[in-house]
């Protein structure tokens, strides 16, 4: 199934034409310095704030993967590989049930009340895991950081999209892989002592409470998203907030183009019944095959099981584990500077292929009796580079997708399902991903994963159209209509 993104919906009309005709949206010219366009300096430390959620993501993803160990023994569950795996999946199973509400709590709320809510859980969740004595306590405290984790995330990526100016929407898109590397870069120092220091773990947790907390109490200060406001009748209030974020010049302007892009528009009452048929169906398959191919190429069984595949070839888990965030980060960074160059597409493609190849030489690397001491590079280099794949494509591209592809109508439910996707498959392979690896092996394991990479490199190039340069209204109009 392919899509058309040569539509006559759009034709090129002369400026003349188009300041003439209310219902033409005239483009945003770039904010460099002597452009007419909003500043981008008075949004920063709004969207700055929001990702703080993405840098508590990535944190809890990569908290309990290196103290799991000493967790387990402390606790009472060591050499339990299910228990060792519920510990981390039990978590997940949260963000699923937090996802699912994220786009009603978004719209009834407002943004700024949702992400205090999500750091509420995340608080007294940490707290009853670093004060625990028992497996049941962990669970319950992991449970509550999950309900957290994935109510933040989605209405994240609502937020930024709302209160970005058009021409860095596509860079501040890109701060929440950013952060959410530097969250796992953080959980993987702050657990390095954990051998040294008697119930290290511990302190692991109570750690992650401060950036919940500062994100509590900087939402106090930020920006309501204009668009809600909007669309719950408050008018001037929305009028207040982008004078906040874009300065007093824009503020009749991104009024009028709020109005026109609102004007029909009944998103408030679609359904999640709505999204499974009828036009919205195709975007909607879109959005969640690719969460579910992201998750079943073993990403996420890297990033919590990674010191103990380390540990199994004789690697300092420690070291290897700060090499693989530091990989991560770097493959973020120049998939921000490449986004709007090469395009989504092929970033997403090549970001596949690679992770292919990377999973390959870990199967390869997982036969040890032929290749002796060969096998230690090929699984530790095998890992660092498919975690720097994926962080050039698989990571951030889908996340940047979302709000593009789907239409303002089913833009909050249609991301709260495709995330709920995500972790939903999170769940399962983290879950499942020891017992795998202990009854199938290493080499048949990795081989799936590898398999998968492709699949979804394939699935990339037959579906997923190409959004660089487009407007957000050719994007929808284009998949709106099957060829």
């Amino acid at each position: 199934m392919r899509w058309n993104l040569n539509t006559s919906a759009y034709k090129r009309v002369s400026s003349r034409d188009a300041a003439m005709d209310p219902d033409v949206e005239m483009p945003v010219k770039l904010a460099d310095g002597g452009g007419a366009g909003p500043s981008w300096r008075m949004s920063l430390p709004h969207v700055c704030v929001a990702t703080l959620t993405s840098f508590l993501f990535g944190y809890h993803t990569g908290v309990v993967n290196e103290p799991l160990e000493s967790i387990s023994a402390d606790l009472g569950f060591a050499g339990n590989t299910l228990a060792e795996g519920l510990v981390v999946s039990i978590c997940l199973g949260g963000a699923f049930v937090g996802c699912l509400f994220s786009g009603s709590v978004a719209d009834g709320i407002g943004r700024r009340r949702a992400f205090q809510l999500s750091a509420l859980p995340m608080i007294v969740g940490a707290a009853i895991s670093a004060l625990t004595n028992s497996l049941e306590g962990m669970l319950f405290g992991r449970l509550l950081v999950g309900i957290g984790m994935g109510l933040g995330p989605p209405v994240a990526a609502l937020y930024i999209t709302e209160v970005s100016p058009p021409s860095v929407r596509g860079t501040y898109g890109s701060f929440v892989q950013i952060a959410t590397c530097l969250g796992i870069l953080f959980s993987l120092l702050v657990g390095t002592p954990v051998k040294d220091i008697d119930r290290w773990w511990r302190v692991c947790f109570w750690v992650s409470a401060v950036p919940a907390a500062l994100q509590a109490i900087g939402m106090e200060f930020c920006a309501e998203s204009p668009q809600w406001l909007y669309k719950c009748g408050r008018t001037s209030e929305a009028e207040m907030q982008f004078e906040k974020l874009l300065g007093p010049l824009h503020v009749k302007s991104a009024m009028a183009e709020l109005s026109r892009s609102e004007r029909g528009d009944d998103g408030e009452n679609v359904k999640y019944s709505e999204l499974f048929y009828g036009r919205h169906f195709n975007v909607v398959f879109i959005g969640t095959t690719l969460f579910a191919l992201q998750q079943l190429s073993g990403i996420n069984s890297v990033f919590y099981f990674s010191s103990t595949v380390f540990r199994s070839v004789g690697v300092p888990s420690s070291f290897a584990n700060i090499c693989m965030g530091i990989a991560n980060l770097a493959g973020s960074i120049v998939a921000m500077l490449l986004m709007d160059k090469l395009g989504r597409k092929v970033l997403l493609s090549g970001s596949f292929l690679g992770m292919a190849f990377s999973m390959g030489l870990q199967a390869i690397g997982a036969n040890r009796h032929h290749l002796g001491s060969a096998s230690v590079y090929l699984s530790v280099g095998g890992i660092l580079l498919f975690v720097l794949s994926f962080s050039l494509g698989a990571g951030p591209v889908p996340g940047l997708l979302l709000p593009e592809i789907f239409p303002n109508k089913i833009r909050a439910k249609a991301m709260a399902l495709c995330m709920s996707v995500h972790w939903v498959f999170n769940f399962f392979v983290s879950l499942l991903f020891l017992r795998l690896l202990e009854q199938l092996g290493p080499q048949v394991l990795y081989t799936i994963f590898s398999s998968v990479c492709v699949v979804a490199a394939v699935f990339v190039r037959r579906h997923v159209i190409e959004t660089k340069g487009k407007t957000l209204q050719e994007i929808e109009v284009s998949l709106l209509q099957p060829q």
